[in-house]
């Protein structure tokens, strides 16, 4: 694996880390701006809005231009956006500041991925793609808990600081490592669009939102789940947080040598594994050992999706690859804020806790039916290598 997948990989520990710290400082935010912590929570919401609607307007502005020139230029925005949320005087300044920040991350990733797997061999582009998302893996183990210490500590604003002063080692590192000479042929808009509406690549799309509002509505709810169903306590659930969190760095790394493997078999395999380990949960939580450990399974399991789902997008619109990657990451957001809320609903509508595994796994039923229902679509790719990579 080329170096430049270091620095893709930096800064999108950057992207990640600012995007999930501020669940962990939401008392400090709300004090210091004298809002409610509801009222702060939205500034999470905000970021996930930033990211769905800055996605096609970037993929637009940027269309044709030179990569590696388009990246700095995200990153650079993004430090811009951490930099005006550390001196945000205000509750609106600092809503502001974070969509600004929000509306580089889409691209990146998007962008980002496609240049990956333009950097290596084709039967190492699934690999090359989960490297670059191992930045935003390490941010959830790494990032985000040093963040919330170092904002707990020396006051929220001071994160913020420090993201940004990464973000610039990040910028000299594209800068640096990245090579020139990408290719990006320039298409036109509406050659993009029309892409956009093929069939495989809205399954594919529909796959990655499904797979993150499987996600999301269980992790949204997992340490009232943990400490109401499996009875431990709150700082016992931090460590299985920071166990999850090294569950998706794996998963990540294992999804990308599988998908070089054979592509959609993987999905498929992956689908399946997240729908039994979410109903193996759903019996386990009573016994907080065999909640943990199979929560850190489903931690691989679900991560191990991402790199192959980015894949399927870029396959399918491969007239067309940067819009297409550039929205699957808007599809993702659109999973993340659909699976909050439909597992917020079926607590308001009287669901137990140990239920919520179960609304995951029929979600991730539906991922799978998605999947199934692409395969019997043409044209079917399935990537095919004698034998399985090994580590």
């Amino acid at each position: 694996m080329p170096l430049s997948l270091l620095a893709l990989a930096a800064a999108s520990f950057c992207i990640g880390t600012t995007e999930f710290v501020i669940m962990g400082l939401l008392p400090e935010v709300a004090a210091d701006l004298g809002v409610s912590i509801p009222a702060a929570g939205h500034l999470v919401s905000g970021y996930a809005l930033g990211v769905v609607v800055g996605a096609p307007i970037v993929a637009v502005i940027t269309n044709g231009l030179p990569r590696k020139a388009t990246l700095i230029a995200l990153t650079c925005v993004f430090i811009l956006g951490n930099v005006l949320c550390a001196i945000a005087p205000s509750y609106w300044l600092l809503m502001g500041a974070r969509v600004v920040t929000a509306f580089c991350h889409g691209a990146y990733f998007g962008i980002g991925a496609v240049v990956a797997s333009n950097l290596v061999a084709k039967n190492k582009r699934a690999q090359a793609v989960a490297m670059m998302f191992g930045g935003l893996t390490l941010a959830n183990i790494l990032g985000v808990p040093a963040g919330t210490a170092l904002g707990q500590e020396l006051g929220w604003r001071s994160t913020f600081w420090a993201v940004s002063l990464i973000g610039v080692a990040a910028v000299t590192a594209l800068a640096v490592l990245v090579p020139s000479n990408i290719p990006n042929p320039k298409a036109s808009i509406m050659r993009e669009f029309r892409v956009l509406g093929k069939s495989q690549v809205m399954l594919a799309m529909g796959m990655s939102i499904m797979a993150s509002a499987s996600l999301f509505s269980l992790f949204t709810y997992i340490a009232p789940m943990l400490r109401e169903v499996s009875g431990l306590e709150p700082h016992h659930v931090t460590w299985v947080l920071l166990l999850f969190g090294v569950g998706i760095t794996i998963g990540n790394f294992l999804g990308g040598r599988l998908a070089d493997w054979r592509l959609m078999s993987s999905i498929n395999g992956i689908f399946i594994s997240l729908i039994i380990l979410l109903i193996w949960l759903h019996f386990a939580l009573p016994v907080w050992q065999l909640a943990v450990a199979v929560i850190f399974l489903w931690g691989i399991a679900d991560f191990a999706v991402v790199a192959p789902l980015q894949i399927r997008v870029v396959d399918t619109a491969s007239d067309a690859p940067n819009m297409a990657s550039t929205l699957n990451q808007a599809a993702f957001n659109i999973g993340n804020a659909s699976g909050a809320w439909i597992g917020g609903m079926a607590l308001t509508l009287g669901l137990s806790y140990d239920s919520l595994p179960l609304v995951s796994a029929a979600l991730a039923a539906g991922g799978l039916g998605l999947c199934l229902i692409s395969q019997s679509m043409p044209p079917h790719i399935e990537q095919t290598a004698d034998p399985l990579p090994t580590p």
